[in-house]
C-alpha cells in the first residue's frame, strides 16, 4: 500500500499529539483525505521540527532497496539524518544551554553513526546514500 506524501506528513505530525492524549488511538484516515495544504500548515504551526520530521519520515519510507539488512541500514541512515536535522533546530532555537549542548553532542554522534552505516554499504558493494 502506498500513502500520499500529505498522509505521510500528517501521520508524523499527528503521532506525538495522539500519544500525548494518553493511549493508542487510531487516526481517521477518511478525515485526512480531505485535508488541504492550509490545514496541514495549521497542524505544523508552532512545531519547529515539523519539516525535519516529515523529511525523515518520507525518506525512511522511500528506503526500500535490497534485503532486510540493506534496507534497515538505509532506513537508519535517514533516521539518523533526521536526528541531525532536528538537533540543528534545537542548537539554533532552544533557550536552555544544556539542551543546546546535548543537541550538539547528538549531531556529532549521529554523523559518526551515519558514516559507519555508509561504510557498511560500501563494504557490501552497495551504493551509499
Amino acid at each position: 500500500m502506498r500513502f500520499s506524501p500529505i498522509f505521510s506528513a500528517l501521520a508524523v505530525v499527528a503521532t506525538p499529539a495522539l500519544a500525548q492524549q494518553g493511549g493508542m488511538q487510531v487516526m481517521d484516515h477518511g478525515q485526512m483525505a480531505g485535508l488541504r495544504h492550509d490545514d496541514m500548515s495549521k497542524m505544523m504551526a508552532g512545531n519547529p521540527y515539523a519539516q525535519s520530521e516529515m523529511d525523515m519520515h518520507q525518506k525512511m519510507m522511500a528506503a526500500k532497496q535490497g534485503d532486510a539488512a540493506e534496507m534497515w541500514t538505509r532506513k537508519m541512515i535517514e533516521h539518523h539524518r533526521g536526528a541531525v536535522a532536528m538537533s540543528r533546530v534545537a542548537v539554533r532555537d532552544a533557550k536552555d544551554p544544556e539542551i543546546k549542548q546535548i543537541a550538539q553532542m547528538t549531531i556529532t554522534k549521529q554523523e559518526k553513526d551515519i558514516a559507519e552505516l555508509q561504510g557498511w554499504l560500501r563494504k557490501h558493494d552497495k551504493r551509499p546514500q
